[in-house]
C-alpha cells in the first residue's frame, strides 16, 4: 500500500514551505539584471545594460557525441518579472513540487528499509492522487497537477540514473542516491510540459497555469513551438522561464580552416596558430567586493531581516561573475566555431583537477562550460569537433619531428627538442599536437586506415637464417 503522509504532523519542515509567506519574505529584495549572450554577435547584448535580457546562449539537451543530425533540441532562457501576486503563486507552486517530490523519495526509501518491493512510477502518480483528494493536502490542487507529476518524473529520473550508475551502465562519475529537497535550497525550479497549455501570447506574456500572464523580456523570437518550459529562482531572487524548442541546423558556409586548443590558466586559449587568449579571471577580479559582502553577511544575526538582505548581496556579486565569465565564453566560443571547420580539445579531468592546489583559478577558468559551448555550437552549424583523449603526452612530444622528450615541470614554458634542436613554446606544442591527434581521429572516424598499409621488407628483413632447419 502506497500512500503520501496526510497528517501535517508528520510532515518535515520543508513540507510547509507550501504557506506563501514561508518562501515569499526572500523575495522582496530588489535584485540586479541579468546580462546572457546569445549565439551570433549581431544579437550580443552589452552587460551593463539594466533595461534589457536577453536570452540565454543555446544550452544543447542533447548527448555529448558529435553525430551531426538534421534536428537539435535546444534551451532558450529569458528573464522574468513577475508580480507579487504571481511571485507568491510561483512560491506556493515551488513549496508543492517539493513537498511531492520529497514524499515520494520518503515512501520509497520506507519500502526499501522494510524489504518491500520498489515502489513503482504509477503506484507514487496514484499516491499523489489519492493525496489531493484529502482534505488535510486540498491545497495541492491550488497548483497545475503538471507541475506536481513532473516532480515526480524528476524523481523516477533520478533513481533511474543512480540504477544505472550501480549497474556500470552509465558513463562518467558515480551517481548518488536521490537526496530531500529543502526550502532552503535557493534554486527553486518547476517545470510545465505542453499538456499544461502554457502559451505565449500575443503581448509578450507568458501564460503559465494557475499562475497568470507573466511578463517576459524578450530578446529573440523561439524558432519553434516550444516542448516545456521551466520556471527558476536563481540565489539572487531572479526568475527565469527556459524553453526547451526543437530547431534545424544551421550549416555556416565551408572553410578550410583547422584548430587545436590547449587549454590554461596564464592564457585561457593557445591555438595551434600560434594565437593566445588571456584568461579573464572574473573571480579573482571580484575578489574584494565578494570579501566586503561575506563578511558583511557574517556579521548578520542568523534568521534576521539583515541577514538576508545580506546573503541576496553574496548571491548577486557572484551571480554577476558567473554572466561574465558565460557571456565571454558564449563570444569566444562562437568566433572560433564560425572561423574553423574543425576544432580539437583536449579532453581535461576538470573534476580532479578542482581538487588540486589550483583548484580555484581552474573553477574560475570554466573549462567544462566551455568545451560544451563548442560542442553544441558545432554540432548546430555541422562543424567537426573532437575531444582528444587526456592520457596523451601533448606537452611532451616534439610537434616537428614527433620524439617524446619526456614530461617537465610546469614553470618550464619553453623547451628545444633533442632530436631536431626545435625550440617549442609549451602551450603552443601542445595546441599543435592536439590537431595532429584531431585530425588523426577524423580520418579514423571517416574511414581512413587505422594502421599503416603494408610495405615491401628490406633487405636486411629478407631471407632466412643460414643453417635454419
Amino acid at each position: 500500500m502506497v500512500g503520501f503522509a496526510i497528517e501535517l504532523g508528520q510532515l518535515h519542515p520543508e513540507v510547509r514551505a507550501h504557506v506563501p509567506h514561508d518562501l515569499f519574505h526572500a523575495f522582496q529584495v530588489p535584485c540586479g539584471e541579468h546580462g546572457m549572450p546569445v549565439l551570433g554577435d549581431e544579437d550580443q547584448v552589452g552587460m551593463q545594460d539594466e533595461n534589457t535580457v536577453p536570452a540565454s546562449a543555446y544550452s544543447a539537451v542533447v548527448s555529448h557525441a558529435t553525430k551531426y543530425t538534421e534536428r537539435v533540441q535546444l534551451r532558450y532562457n529569458f528573464r522574468l518579472y513577475p508580480a507579487p501576486g504571481q511571485r507568491q503563486s510561483l512560491a506556493r507552486a515551488f513549496g508543492c513540487a517539493r513537498v511531492v517530490f520529497n514524499d515520494g523519495l520518503r515512501a520509497r526509501q520506507d519500502a526499501h528499509a522494510a524489504g518491500s518491493p520498489y515502489i513503482t512510477d504509477a503506484a507514487l502518480s496514484a499516491a499523489l492522487t489519492k493525496a489531493k483528494a484529502a482534505p488535510e493536502r486540498s491545497w495541492l490542487g491550488e497548483v497545475s497537477s503538471v507541475v506536481l507529476q513532473q516532480a515526480l518524473a524528476d524523481l523516477n529520473a533520478a533513481y533511474r540514473n543512480f540504477f544505472a550508475s550501480l549497474k556500470g551502465e552509465r558513463k562518467g562519475r558515480k551517481v548518488a542516491p536521490p537526496r530531500f529537497r529543502s526550502r532552503k535550497d535557493r534554486r527553486q525550479a518547476i517545470r510545465f510540459t505542453a499538456n499544461a497549455r502554457f502559451k505565449v501570447l500575443d503581448n509578450g506574456r507568458l501564460r503559465l497555469p494557475k499562475i497568470g500572464d507573466v511578463e517576459v523580456r524578450w530578446s529573440r523570437d523561439l524558432p519553434s513551438e516550444p516542448s516545456s518550459v521551466t520556471v527558476i529562482m536563481d540565489a539572487s531572487g531572479r526568475y527565469f522561464a527556459s524553453f526547451v524548442v526543437e530547431a534545424g541546423t544551421e550549416p555556416l558556409p565551408a572553410t578550410d580552416a583547422e584548430v587545436g586548443i590547449d587549454l590554461g590558466l596564464t592564457h585561457f586559449a593557445v591555438m595551434s596558430d600560434g594565437r593566445k587568449v588571456a584568461s579573464p579571471k572574473f573571480l579573482r577580479r571580484a575578489e574584494r567586493k565578494l570579501k566586503k559582502a561575506q563578511q558583511s553577511l557574517s556579521r548578520k544575526k542568523k534568521g534576521s531581516s539583515n541577514r538576508n538582505k545580506a546573503r541576496v548581496k553574496v548571491a548577486r556579486q557572484h551571480a554577476k561573475v558567473a554572466d561574465s565569465r558565460r557571456d565571454w565564453q558564449h563570444k569566444l566560443s562562437t568566433e572560433i566555431i564560425r572561423d574553423n571547420q574543425a576544432v580539437y580539445v583536449e579532453d581535461l579531468c576538470v573534476a580532479g583537477l578542482v581538487r588540486t592546489r589550483l583548484g580555484k583559478s581552474v573553477s574560475d577558468a570554466g573549462w567544462s562550460t566551455f568545451t560544451q559551448m563548442l560542442e553544441y555550437k558545432a554540432r548546430k552549424h555541422v562543424r567537426t569537433f573532437i575531444r582528444i583523449g587526456r592520457w596523451e603526452p601533448t606537452s611532451q612530444v616534439c610537434s616537428a619531428c614527433g620524439v617524446k622528450d619526456g614530461p617537465k615541470p610546469l614553470n618550464v614554458r619553453e623547451w628545444t627538442c633533442a632530436a631536431c634542436g626545435a625550440t617549442h613554446d609549451r602551450d603552443v606544442n601542445a595546441a599543435k599536437n592536439i590537431l595532429a591527434l584531431g585530425r588523426r581521429e577524423s580520418l579514423n572516424a571517416c574511414g581512413g586506415t587505422v594502421r599503416p598499409a603494408s610495405v615491401l621488407a628490406g633487405p636486411g628483413e629478407t631471407g632466412s637464417l643460414r643453417g635454419a632447419a
